[in-house]
């Protein structure tokens, strides 16, 4: 099984704080939907048991998703008419996996309780069971993120590190993000 490395401890900070300027709370479902945690972490411990490359996968949805304006599941969304998503943008095209877990985590959300949880919520607590499946740490995920309802290549393109950049790139996009080369180096070892 693959290991996930301890410098992640210090990465998920700056992907929960990604989430803008919302109230966030550990306990955000607890009366709405008591038993989200655990629908997550099934379907994730079952989709892992299955693959455990889509531990990485899944974790890595939620890295991108994070690097373009906030955490809020804008890379989910499909092109409409009025705006193109982020999944053909260059650094996710043929590259990201694990949509298909997500549209079942969330389907399986839903029949427990409609309408009350958000993808982006999910995506963090799916990152988070992910890591913890494949023997890494584990760590509160702060719950309440809304979902977005646009998606922007543009933004995907130029703020999602693109897998042809060099190091001295690599580093700065990273830094651009507040995170330091060591942080660049676990996340994007990864992958």
């Amino acid at each position: 099984m693959a290991k996930i490395p301890l410098i992640l401890l210090i990465i998920f900070p700056f992907l929960v704080g990604m989430s803008t300027a919302q109230s966030l709370s550990a306990n955000f479902y607890s009366s709405s939907c008591p038993n989200v945690l655990s629908v997550i972490k099934k379907a994730v411990d079952s989709a892992v048991s299955n693959e455990a490359r889509m531990g990485a996968s899944l974790l890595r949805l939620h890295f991108h998703d994070c690097f373009v304006n906030g955490c809020d599941a804008s890379l989910l969304l499909d092109d409409t008419s009025n705006f193109t998503g982020e999944k053909t943008a260059g650094p996710n095209s043929g590259s990201l996996r694990g949509f298909d877990v997500i549209d079942t985590i969330k389907t399986q959300v839903e029949s427990s309780c409609a309408g009350v949880v958000s993808c982006a919520d999910i995506l963090a607590v799916a990152a988070r069971d992910s890591v913890v499946k494949l023997g890494g740490p584990t760590w509160t995920v702060l719950l309440g993120r809304r979902d977005s309802t646009t998606a922007s290549l543009s933004a995907a393109n130029n703020n999602i590190p693109a897998p042809t950049l060099n190091l001295s790139g690599l580093i700065s996009s990273f830094s651009n993000k507040g995170l330091t080369a060591r942080e660049m180096v676990a996340l994007s070892g990864l992958f």
